[in-house]
Parts: structure tokens; C-alpha cells; sequence
């Protein structure tokens, strides 16, 4: 069974840490780890971009950085590109050939059409789904997804995070400011109606161990987001035995000399996953 984990403290990612600072909890048991690794291995990143009516000027700048955040991967690390407003698609397949993926964005992307709703849950879902038509493999899995993060309600929470949990994927988002986000934010407060039927990617990211960049800079954000994916710790232990399909918890802590040389620190790691058919 696999983890992907970053250490945060003080909203800081904190680095340098060994497979002995590590210990994972599965349904509450200790579970000795039998492999490790510090951002060594591929990575499969499917990048999701909100098209709607209010994300044009963001997507925009982030198209700009694409060439230095794209740097922040590997040889080898293969993306796929989504773009989503009412509705989500697949504007290109995973390739490894990463300045393919730029011109996707700077031409294919941002040549797009922007406007309609936000299915913001739907979107991270269907891409969660992608992964489960990919074959199993020992690459990492991440979702990252280019929001302003206020969308309609249209999925449980709880089956969205189940289908990032049985696809072995984490979820991160960058959230970007616009004009539109700071002016549903002032409505929800007179409105708890609306409030009530708004829906992000923050709750689901949390669960999958991803984390969320809020910035008005979306450029240096997207780099950042990347770097952040791309150095996460991957660790490994044996799954106890289960029923194919059940759910089981996992936690992942700091140990020994580095839980004490950072008591403020904590552990952004999924939170459960699904017990895979054999």
C-alpha cells in the first residue's frame, strides 16, 4: 500500500526527512515501512483547468509560467490536460513530452471558449475516473487543479474522495482570486442558502493528502503547486489483510527526533484508501 506525504509547519514545507521519521497507522496499527523515497519516482499529473466565465485573466497567467513550472518535473513524468466548466473533457492524453503539454496550454487551452458554470466537484471526480481507466502501475498519481474555487454542489463529497482513494491519486489545487469569487463570497454572507449550495476542492484535497495554494499571483502559484507535487515523500507497507472493496483509514505521523524537533509540525497524507481486487 502507498502514501504520498509532505510535512508542513507553520504553513511551511518543511524537507531533509528519512524513512526512520515516518510511521504510517492502518485502521489505528502501526505498519512498518518497506520502501521510501523523496520525489524519486514518475509521476502521472492530469492538470485541470477551470474554464468558466471568471477564470480567463487567471488561466492566462498561468499559461505564461507554464514553461517554468512544467521545469519542476522529470524526465520521464507524463501529464494529461482537462479543462472543466458545466462540463469536463480531456484536451490531451498523458505524453511525457512536456513541451507538448506547453503549447496544449498557451494554445489548445487558452484558445477555449470561457464561460458557463462551475461543476467543480464533478470535474475533480472525473478525473479521479481517468485514473481508474489507467492501468496499475508503480507511478504517482496527482490531480492538480487551476480554480476560484466556487462552484455549484453537484456530488457527495464523501464518493468523490472514494474514487481519489481507490484510484491511488492525490488532489492539490491553486486558487486563484477573481473578481467574481470576492463578490459570491460577500452574497453568502447575507445568503446562507447559497452558501449552503456552493462547493469547492478543499474538503476532498484534504482527504487525499493534497494540500491548496491561494494566490493572487497564479504564475508563481502554478510553479509553486508543481514543485510541491513533485517532491512529496512516497511511502510503502505491506497491506493487512481485507475485503476487496472496503475502506480502511491510514495516518501518517512524524517519529522519534523529528516529531520532537518539530511538535508544531503535521503530516498531509491521505486519510484511507480502498482495498484493491487482487
Amino acid at each position: 500500500m502507498h502514501a504520498d506525504a509532505e510535512v508542513v509547519e507553520d504553513g511551511r514545507i518543511l524537507t531533509g526527512f528519512t524513512k526512520d521519521d515516518f510511521r504510517i497507522l492502518d485502521e489505528g496499527k502501526s505498519q512498518p515501512i518497506v520502501q521510501f523515497s523523496a520525489g524519486e519516482q514518475p509521476l502521472d499529473l492530469i492538470l485541470l483547468f477551470d474554464i468558466s466565465g471568471s477564470m480567463k485573466m487567471a488561466v492566462s497567467a498561468v499559461a505564461a509560467a507554464a514553461r517554468q513550472a512544467l521545469e519542476e518535473l522529470r524526465q520521464g513524468d507524463r501529464v494529461c490536460v482537462m479543462v472543466f466548466n458545466r462540463k469536463s473533457r480531456e484536451i490531451s492524453p498523458f505524453t511525457d513530452d512536456l513541451e507538448a503539454v506547453r503549447k496544449t496550454i498557451q494554445g489548445e487551452v487558452l484558445g477555449l471558449r470561457f464561460g458557463g458554470g462551475t461543476l467543480i466537484q464533478s470535474a475533480v471526480d472525473n478525473a479521479a475516473r481517468r485514473f481508474l481507466s489507467e492501468p496499475r502501475s508503480e507511478r504517482r498519481r496527482a490531480v492538480l487543479i487551476v480554480t476560484d474555487n466556487v462552484g455549484t454542489r453537484t456530488r457527495s463529497e464523501k464518493s468523490v474522495v472514494r474514487d481519489f482513494w481507490e484510484a491511488d491519486a492525490l488532489l492539490s489545487g491553486l486558487i486563484v482570486s477573481s473578481a467574481f469569487r470576492a463578490i459570491n463570497t460577500a452574497s453568502t454572507v447575507m445568503n446562507p442558502f447559497m452558501l449552503a449550495m456552493q462547493a469547492g476542492m478543499k474538503g476532498i484535497a484534504e482527504k487525499t493528502g493534497g494540500d491548496a495554494i491561494s494566490s493572487k499571483d497564479a504564475g508563481a502559484a502554478f510553479t509553486e503547486s508543481m514543485h510541491r507535487i513533485r517532491s512529496r515523500y512516497s511511502l510503502y507497507y505491506q497491506q493487512p489483510e481485507a475485503k476487496a472493496g472496503t475502506t480502511r483509514s491510514i495516518r501518517v505521523e512524524l517519529t522519534g527526533e523529528a516529531a520532537k524537533q518539530h511538535p508544531k509540525a503535521r503530516v498531509r497524507a491521505r486519510t484511507g484508501y480502498v482495498v484493491p481486487k487482487l
